[in-house]
């Protein structure tokens, strides 16, 4: 059965989880107990902000190294998920239900791309 990751994109600094509403929580863990015990979520986690990371980079035979923040960088990768879907479509469907489940004011984008096996 193909694996898909789910990158979950952000603007950083745009909100808080401590703002979200009262209910969210609760939803998002009805949510990854229901995909959990469904047999489809095989690895999930939020990131650290950009502020705590390093990008490395390979170009012209050397390596460079940048510390974040990074400022060209508005939209970031928040979070990932690795899930075993039937196919894209449901691995489409579990992130529309993710996604619905934040508060409406969020703006939250789930990239789903299949996970070539090698």
């Amino acid at each position: 059965m193909p694996r898909y990751l789910t990158m979950v994109r952000i603007e950083e600094g745009a909100f808080r989880l401590e703002d979200a509403d009262p209910g969210f929580e609760e939803r998002m863990g009805a949510l990854f107990e229901e995909i959990t015990k469904a047999g489809v979520m095989l690895e999930t986690a939020g990131l650290k902000p950009t502020s705590e990371s390093t990008r490395i980079t390979w170009e012209g035979g050397k390596l460079s190294y940048t510390d974040g923040p990074f400022t060209e960088t508005k939209e970031v990768v928040g979070g990932y998920s690795i899930t075993q879907c039937r196919d894209m479509a449901e691995a489409i469907e579990w992130s529309k239900r993710f996604l619905e489940v934040h508060p409406a004011e969020w703006k939250v984008t789930c990239e789903v791309r299949e996970i070539e096996e090698m």
